[in-house]
């Protein structure tokens, strides 16, 4: 199993739209990172979750079609900014382990997540995903000492400003 961490793209401010969707910014990192992915097919998810939020909900559409997945895309509950990553992490154990995962989410909430399935504990935090940003994860086959639950490792991270530009 393979698990992406994805960060939502640049969204509109609050005062230019509660809803706070994907701003044009945002669309175009979006594309940008997509078109990369789909030269590299190095992002392949089964499932694809995104939180409530407008903006992560777009980000996780605009992937899905621009790399042609035949996902099954999912609004899940424990993807907020602030929810604890536990729920989360406690719901990988039950996650069929042939099936590639992507969750689509926020700050600091991936981050926590990341560091609680890498260090066994959620802080202080050892990675830090920029907007459209992401971070696979790949269990390593043991587990942590103090919780016993399994360990991850980091495969790689990708930020849309190490992407080259398009010419």
């Amino acid at each position: 199993m393979r698990l992406y961490l994805i960060r939502h793209a640049h969204a509109l401010s609050e005062e230019e739209n509660p809803s706070r969707p994907l701003s044009p910014r945002g669309r175009l990192d979006t594309a940008r990172i997509a078109a990369w992915f789909k030269a590299n097919r190095a992002l392949d998810p089964a499932h694809l979750w995104h939180s409530p939020l407008e903006r992560a909900r777009e980000t996780a559409f605009i992937l899905a079609h621009s790399l042609d997945l035949d996902a099954v895309i999912l609004e899940t509950s424990g993807l907020l900014p602030e929810d604890d990553p536990a729920e989360i992490a406690e719901r990988l154990e039950t996650f069929p382990p042939s099936a590639n995962l992507a969750l689509v989410g926020h700050e600091p909430h991936l981050s926590a997540l990341a560091t609680l399935l890498v260090r066994g504990k959620r802080k202080p935090a050892a990675f830090e995903l920029q907007k459209s940003s992401v971070l696979a994860l790949a269990p390593s086959g043991d587990s942590h000492k103090r919780t016993g639950r399994p360990r991850w490792h980091a495969c790689w991270h990708v930020s849309p400003e190490l992407i080259p530009p398009v010419i």
